[in-house]
């Protein structure tokens, strides 16, 4: 019981950014507070949190260790839920929303099925690149891709994501392989307009470092399904994600490259504000998600 409190208190703390606020909504002293976090500390034997007198901020261990917390504390009120739950039938509205061309390719495909087996559960699905707020905007939960920053939030790891060159078979047979990143300048290329996402370029690991490399090429467009489009004409290599290319590749549509060099993959999350009691309409969403998502041979189809 213990440990199970100061892993919600740490949260917490992270979540609402002060010790004092932590102590008011529980009606306590924030000296206990403090306590909880260096008994937490202590018995990990890491500096999970700097704390000065003016700000509180977490430590690389601390962020990485936040993320497995919601996880876990998520799931334990799952379990809970599921056995409280009974034989009740889910029911109510759900709102959830998913970034644009992800959700059209792998969102939206999933709803009638979802919906068959919940019949009593009506859906409204919001497909947008903006980061929506979920708390602010009233939604129940959302997609989302990419690394995973908000810790105001509760994620729950659905997949991981892996970023790739790919050409077509064509393409690479008239202007050859590209043997290592910096090759990748004397190639036509696919790449965001500067007023799209990635501005950083393309991401590579050179030994334990990530390098970023902004590859040029006569065309470039802010919509990445229409860098995929153009890619599937051999018209360049493009920097696309696995779940938009990995059926092309299985089908040898289109052909990875620079596989060696591909930076560690980031994940596709589910997240949902902070809630006591998860309704039992978002737990089985979430859960459909993962079973989908989990499997290899979905990304394959």
């Amino acid at each position: 019981m213990d440990k199970l409190r100061q892993l919600e208190t740490f949260v917490a703390v992270a979540q609402r950014g002060s010790l004092a606020a932590v102590a008011r909504a529980e009606g306590i002293a924030p000296a206990v507070i403090g306590r909880r976090l260096d008994a937490l500390e202590a018995r990990l034997g890491v500096k999970l949190l700097l704390r000065t007198t003016r700000r509180l901020s977490l430590t690389h261990e601390g962020s990485a260790f936040l993320e497995d917390c919601q996880r876990v504390l998520a799931e334990l009120a799952n379990a809970e839920a599921s056995v409280s739950a009974g034989g009740v039938k889910a029911s109510g509205h759900l709102r959830i929303t998913a970034p644009a061309g992800f959700g059209r390719r792998h969102v939206a495909p999933l709803v009638p099925q979802f919906r068959r087996l919940h019949p009593e559960v009506t859906l409204s699905l919001n497909l947008s690149d903006r980061v929506v707020d979920l708390a602010g905007e009233g939604y129940d939960c959302a997609v989302r891709v990419g690394d995973f920053p908000d810790s105001s939030l509760v994620s729950v790891r659905l997949a991981d994501n892996r970023r790739l060159c790919v050409a077509t078979p064509e393409f690479l047979r008239q202007h050859g392989v590209p043997q290592r990143p910096a090759d990748l300048a004397r190639f036509d290329c696919l790449a965001l307009s500067s007023d799209a996402s990635q501005t950083r370029g393309w991401a590579f690991r050179d030994g334990v470092e990530i390098v970023h490399l902004k590859p040029n090429g006569p065309l470039e467009c802010s919509d990445g399904q229409v860098l995929h489009e153009w890619c599937l004409q051999g018209l360049g290599i493009a920097w696309r994600s696995t779940w938009e290319v990995e059926a092309e590749i299985t089908s040898g549509r289109l052909v990875e490259i620079l596989r060696d060099y591909a930076a560690a993959p980031n994940g596709i999350y589910a997240a949902f504000p902070q809630r006591r009691h998860l309704p039992l309409r978002v737990r089985l969403w979430i859960d459909f998600l993962k079973h989908h998502y989990g499997q290899p041979a979905y990304w394959k189809r």
